[in-house]
């Protein structure tokens, strides 16, 4: 078992007193680590550093902060097999998964490097002669990175390295139940030669969370993480005004067509539905399918559910793995028996497993009604209702009748229903004949309650600046 420690100021820190959160592995349920809970004593030397730090930082040209990154995702490329290594175990991903996850994250570091010499300002007409207004991208300054469980290391990149291009430095707080990955990526920091105090890792409780948040001198705040998670930070950045951007719960629709290819989007769907025992944001959660096709494609459903199984990945990598947790076990559960008490069949699935690890089967629920729990609340896990409709304008209906809008998928083969439905759909992203993977240079950004601004590309990376008017009389 490992005892990790605290990283501020590129040092590992001794704290021989320090509380340990304990760490298991899901598949097994044994315990793998200890982390610190870091102090406030701790958290504020954090802040201290990296405002100290950020004003070395920002002066430095945008071309020497990519060439800082790229020597960044270098070392997460080298570090990758142990980063991986320390993912399996913690997130119950198989080995090959989460290895990869680190070499994706070191793809997203360099595609925000190559941003140095792209970031613009503008230049506006003045209504006066000889005047010009100039508009700059300026840094916010220190800015906390809130990271979830499910894709910690890859959220690590995809949050720090926009932050880093833009002049900003971070402190960074690992969820508590993935928290060693991150311990490993602060060493491929150190091996890179990232200057002191421009990136720090810290894992803490709440309560030290809320004066991290709440520090006068953190200018940002960024989280993924659940609506309930994304109000706390509000609360927090309601202290100092800070900025908030925030990607939370999503409830992804797919609206299968007649016309669609049925046999491909029930594989893809059971694929989103089971990758990562369905932890992802912008898996897909409901199921309208057109009533002629309802029966068929229920069948189809059902086989592709047969094909998957679930287990120790560190095993049988091949397997769909675990949940987080046995909270998370239990909350899943019991809205599939609230969904089968309000009318819900049963197909597949639906039950907790005997042994250890904290798995559960795909279940697969059909005669739902949109006004279910189990259709209007997000699941995060390897469930999925199946709902009908009758024509276009009523699976419209129902995909946008939910306070959620991360993303969305269509299967047709006829174009004017699919821009008909990409044009009115509520989400921030629209896939059509496939399943969400959010390409790093897009912009991953929910509508109604799935957040506050987002990440990757041109508009992520310009999250984490503030802008300047010069107004210039000549």
């Amino acid at each position: 078992m490992n005892i990790e420690k605290n990283f501020i100021n590129n040092q590992f820190i001794n704290a021989p007193d320090a509380q340990l959160i304990a760490v298991y592995n899901p598949a097994t349920t044994k315990l793998i680590a200890k982390v610190p809970a870091a102090t406030e004593i701790e958290v504020l030397e954090a802040v201290k550093v990296a405002a100290s730090a950020q004003k070395l930082w920002r002066k430095l040209t945008s071309i020497e902060r990519g060439q800082h990154l790229q020597k960044l995702a270098d070392s997460l490329e080298k570090y990758s097999a142990k980063i991986g290594a320390s993912l399996a175990l913690e997130s119950g991903k198989s080995l090959e998964d989460a290895t990869n996850e680190a070499i994706y994250a070191a793809d997203i570091t360099r595609y925000h490097a190559q941003w140095a010499r792209r970031i613009e300002g503008e230049i506006i007409p003045s209504d006066n002669p000889r005047e010009n207004l100039l508009l700059q991208r300026e840094p916010i300054g220190v800015v906390t990175c809130l990271i979830p469980f499910n894709y910690p290391v890859y959220t690590f990149l995809r949050k720090v390295a926009p932050a880093l291009i833009t002049g900003n430095t971070v402190i960074v707080r690992p969820s508590n139940n993935t928290p060693c990955s991150a311990f490993v990526i602060a060493q491929a920091v150190v091996d890179a030669g990232i200057p002191e105090g421009v990136i720090n890792v810290l894992t803490m409780k709440h309560d030290v969370a809320e004066i991290l948040c709440t520090h006068p001198k953190v200018g940002m705040i960024t989280l993924t993480g659940s609506v309930g998670a994304g109000r706390k930070v509000l609360e927090y950045s309601q202290v100092n005004i800070a900025k908030s951007s925030l990607e939370l719960g999503g409830k992804s629709p797919a609206i299968v067509e007649a016309d669609a290819d049925l046999s491909r989007a029930a594989r893809e769907i059971i694929a989103s539905k089971t990758t990562h025992c369905g932890q992802l944001c912008t898996a897909i959660e409901r199921v309208y399918a057109q009533s002629s096709i309802y029966p068929q494609f229920i069948e189809l459903l059902k086989d592709e559910m047969a094909k998957i199984r679930f287990g120790d990945r560190a095993r049988t990598p091949h397997y769909m793995g675990p949940l987080v947790n046995e909270n998370a076990r239990l909350n899943i559960h019991q809205m599939v028996e609230r969904a089968i008490d309000d009318g819900a069949t049963l197909v597949t699935g639906g039950y907790i497993p005997e042994g250890t690890g904290y798995f559960y089967p795909p279940t697969l629920l059909i005669n739902c009604r949109q006004d279910m729990e189990i259709v209007q609340q997000e699941i995060f896990g390897p469930v999925l209702p199946v709902l009908s409709y009758s024509d276009t304008e009523q699976a419209l209906e129902f995909a946008n009748d939910h306070q959620l809008g991360l993303a969305s998928v269509i299967y047709t083969e006829n174009y004017r229903t699919a821009m008909h439905l990409a044009n009115e759909i509520e989400a921030g992203e629209v896939y059509i004949n496939r399943t969400p993977g959010d390409p790093y240079q897009g912009y991953h950004a929910g509508w109604k309650r799935s957040g506050l601004g987002g990440d990757d590309g041109k508009h992520g990376m310009l999250e984490f600046t503030q802008t300047r008017l010069v107004v210039l009389n000549y």
